[in-house]
């Protein structure tokens, strides 16, 4: 008769062998994803408070893999010449379809002192672009969180046309 401590070992190392097995087949099934693409499709203004600008900025977010990406909740921030100017969060769910696009709106908040300093950091010669950078992510659960980068250059308008 065999000894209960050394038959509970054997079924625990085999218990612990299949385990290991199953997790690297797992992991080998994660495949690999193609990075989002990411632009500023529009910014509106919303209701402020104090020192407080307030935005919303739309996304538009284009999906390169054969998987739908489905996404329950958002973070976003936005940088204008390199420097960190406004951020927000979303509790938004959606889904952007497989090798589709869709656009999402995050509210962001805009300190006026963080508006000043870029304004004092422009140059003098050329403050009708803007380089803009946004940084995020899209929370998918344990797995399936996504983050992205994008960047892209603003025109601002000069002033009023003449004829």
């Amino acid at each position: 008769m065999r000894h209960p401590a050394r038959a509970f070992r054997q079924y625990a190392h085999i218990a612990l062998l299949l385990l290991s097995a199953i997790l690297l087949a797992g992991c080998a099934s994660l495949s690999r994803r193609d990075p989002l693409q990411v632009d500023v499709a529009g910014i509106e203004p919303l209701p402020g408070e104090g020192l407080e600008l307030r935005m919303a900025v739309r996304l538009r977010i284009r999906n390169p893999d054969d998987r739908p990406l489905v996404y329950d909740g958002a973070a976003l921030a936005l940088e204008l010449n390199g420097l960190p100017v406004a951020s927000g969060v979303s509790d938004a769910a959606g889904q952007v379809p497989r090798y589709g696009e869709a656009v999402l709106t995050i509210p962001v908040s805009v300190s006026m002192l963080d508006v000043a300093r870029l304004v004092a950091r422009l140059p003098q010669s050329d403050r009708s672009r803007l380089d803009y950078t946004v940084r995020g992510k899209l929370e998918g659960g344990l797995f399936g969180t996504r983050r992205f980068t994008g960047s892209g250059q603003v025109t601002l308008p000069t002033g009023p046309a003449r004829p």
